[in-house]
Formats: C-alpha cells, structure tokens, sequence
C-alpha cells in the first residue's frame, strides 16, 4: 500500500507532462499556420489583392468560382469598385484570377485558423487535458481571432468606396492583431514547455517583455508604411532625403496626422522605432550576461540581438532596392520570426507554468 501511495504522485506528474506535451504541439502547430496567414496577408498586400473579393461571406466564401459565368460574376463586382475604375480599368479577366487567388487562399487560411484552434481546443477540454487557468488564456485568444476576422472585413470594406487601397490605419490594425495572437499563443506554448534554469531576475523579466512590446509597436509601425507605401520612397541609409533628420517630418496640420499620414514622417518614424528595438536588444543581451552569465537566459538573450540584427539588415536591404516583393516578404515573415522568439524568451525569463501536481502540494 505505501508503494502505491508513494508512486501516485509520479504517475500525475506523467500524466501533466504528457497532456502539456499534447496541448505545447497544437499550440505551435497554431504558431506556424499563423506564420503562413501572414506571409500569405503580406503576398496579398504586395500584389494589391486584397480588394478582389468585395463581400463577406464567411461560409459561401469558401467556395471559389467554379465556371466561367461564376468568374464573370465576381469580375464584375470588382469592376465596380475604385481600385478597378481609376487604377486597373481594362484588367482581362486572367489577370483579375491571379489577384483573387491570393485573397482567397488568405481567407480560406484564416478560417482554417479558426478551426484548427476550436476544435482541439474543444477535444481537449471535453477529455480534461486543458488546466485550470490555462482555459481563459485559451478563450481568450479564441475571441481575439474573432474579432480579427470582423477586423480583416473592416479593413477591405475602406477601400470598396472611395479609395483604390485600403486604409493604412485599419491595415496596421489588422496586422498588429495578428502579431498579439500570434505573440499570446507563443506564450502560452512556452509556459507549457520545460525549463531548464530556475527563472530569471526581475529586470531581466522585464527588459524581455519592453523587447516584446517594442517589436509589437515595430510591427504597427510597418503596417503604416506599408498602407502608405511609403517604403518605395526615400530608398537611401542611412540618411533620409539626404539628412539625418529629413525636413517637412511635420507639414501635415494638426501636428500629429503626421504620425499616420505623411509617408515620410511614417518612414521616419519606424526606422527610429528600428534604432530603438536594436539598442534595448543589445542592452539587454549585455545585462544578461552581466547578471546571469552563461545561463540559458543569457545565451536565448545573445540570440535574440542576432535576430534583430538580422532583420534589420533584410529591412535595409529591401529599403535600398525599393521594396522587391521577395524582399518585403522576407521582412514581414522575419519580423514574426523576431516576435515570436522575443515573446518565447520573455516567457523562458519567468519559467513555466506551475504543473497542476505542484499547485496541490503547495495548496
């Protein structure tokens, strides 16, 4: 009987690491559909397809045109639009299907997202996989993707009236909450795994999460230029119009409609955002070691600053020869890169969930 007694706890502790094992693997099975979506969203911008489906129909929609009337039928909803009149007026209806591809392959994307989330979410709640406290983390997320998806309609339905593209403020919204589920799932995903090191000091924790909210505000910041297009102007590094700080960075009234409407007070605004992110990572790579040398802590700290590092090359790179698309792609999918390991490590800096077998013992 005390055999017994005393191998209890070990078969619960197996059993927790097991069901953590399950959930991680969805999670970062989300992680990378994620990725896709945004590669995929940013190919969509990229190519100007994001305005080639002019309804939402979040279950028809799913059923692409399937003759030639179908085809014709759709053409001519986006032949009513401005981005068809004053932009692509005698588009053949060939070229009309390359664009509407790639915002049906997006859209399709985001609800296989929806499902490949709901329902193993479902699955493992109903088989009582999912711990206490991890749920509304989880539902959470679930309704964030949700608003996303009225978000992804509300962006497209700005330039379905009087504009050719869609608005840089709904764009950049949309983008940044991408980068927040993404960023939640990773998290998440990483409380549940192992940890090696006990967690770190408190400033460690914190510098980790400013490096998190920094490139979140980066990536806001690029959905600005991109709604702008305000990267295919001002191509040189690392002057700007030939100056440090360019002039007329404030010639829009008021003052702060600059911050979001002048392309290149926007453009100047996110290569500072750049200088910044690279600095506090470089900072804190520095710190780390100082505090925690030779810790996973500080080698996951040295990497992160490669990271940036990297990206910002790529960033400068697709600056100076004017946005090619395979360069703006590269850009986008590095920056999540860059999110999600910052968010990984600032979670690896507090260590991993507590396990429910703990949590009894301690209670």
């Amino acid at each position: 009987m005390a055999a017994i007694t005393a191998t209890a706890p070990h078969a619960a502790r197996a059993r927790d690491l097991y069901n953590r094992a399950l959930v991680r693997g969805w999670l970062y099975f989300v992680v990378l559909v994620l990725f896709a979506l945004v590669l995929v969203g940013g190919a969509t911008r990229l190519t100007d397809s994001g305005l080639s489906i002019t309804e939402w129909q979040p279950i028809h929609g799913v059923i692409p045109p399937l003759n030639d009337a179908e085809w014709q039928e759709e053409f001519q909803r986006y032949q009513q639009i401005p981005q068809y009149t004053e932009l692509n007026k005698g588009m053949s209806i060939e070229a009309f299907k390359s664009i509407f591809w790639w915002e049906w392959v997006h859209r399709i994307l985001a609800r296989s997202v929806g499902v490949v989330f709901a329902l193993p979410l479902l699955f493992f709640l109903a088989t009582r996989r999912i711990e206490r406290g991890l749920g509304p983390k989880l539902a959470g997320i679930l309704l964030l993707g949700g608003l996303q998806g009225a978000i992804g309609w509300w962006m497209v339905a700005s330039g379905l009236v009087d504009r050719v593209s869609v608005s840089q403020y709904r764009l950049a919204t949309h983008l940044t909450i991408a980068a927040l589920i993404f960023t939640a799932t990773m998290v998440v995903a990483r409380g549940l795994a192992p940890h090696s090191e006990p967690a770190a000091g408190r400033s460690t924790q914190r510098l980790a999460g400013f490096i998190v909210f920094l490139a979140l505000i980066q990536i806001y910041l690029g959905g600005l230029v991109a709604g702008l297009h305000a990267g295919l102007s001002y191509n040189t590094w690392p002057l700007m119009d030939g100056k440090v700080i360019p002039a007329d960075l404030l010639l829009l009234k008021p003052a702060w409609l600059n911050f979001f409407e002048n392309p290149k007070t926007v453009q100047f605004v996110h290569r500072l955002g750049a200088y910044t992110l690279f600095v506090v990572a470089l900072w804190h790579m520095i710190a780390t070691w100082q505090r925690q040398p030779g810790t996973t802590h500080a080698r996951r700290a040295t990497l992160l600053f490669l990271l940036v590092l990297v990206q910002a090359s790529i960033g400068i790179g697709t600056l100076l020869m004017q946005v090619p698309l395979h360069m703006a792609l590269t850009h986008q999918g590095f920056a999540m890169v860059v999110l999600g390991f910052a968010a990984a490590h600032w979670r690896g800096t507090k260590g991993a969930y507590p396990l429910p077998t703990e949590i009894a013992v301690r209670g």
